[in-house]
């Protein structure tokens, strides 16, 4: 059973940061892609991250060269660091994993946290 458990959202002012954690259980990330995409009203789901197997790295054009996935294997632990935030980053952020990190898909994924951009 696989359980992923996210935390590090809030509220952030334009231009600040915020660090999202996703904690997996029953889930082993050297063995599959994990990622994270978000939701925010009126707008289409997106996949934002994903850190594939052999670490390659993907992200969504919005998000390139201000977002950074990383994981710590020993910790089960996939991180999201957001600097330079903007109030269109405001959304729902799922920690995500299975499915292909290099088209931002996933198969399973968290409940969310909110991220808010004033």
């Amino acid at each position: 059973h696989v359980q992923l458990v996210e935390s590090g959202g809030g509220l952030v002012q334009a231009g600040g940061s915020l660090r999202l954690s996703c904690a997996a259980s029953g889930y082993t990330y050297s063995t599959n892609c994990m990622g994270w995409f978000r939701e925010a009203p009126g707008k289409e789901r997106e996949g934002i991250a994903g850190f594939d197997t052999d670490g390659t790295t993907t992200y969504a054009e919005s998000v390139k060269g201000r977002f950074t996935i990383s994981k710590d294997g020993a910790k089960n632990t996939v991180y999201l660091q957001m600097d330079n935030l903007k109030p269109e980053d405001t959304a729902l952020y799922h920690c995500a994993g299975g499915g292909s990190c290099s088209a931002l898909r996933f198969g399973y994924w968290a409940q969310g946290t909110q991220v808010t951009v004033s």
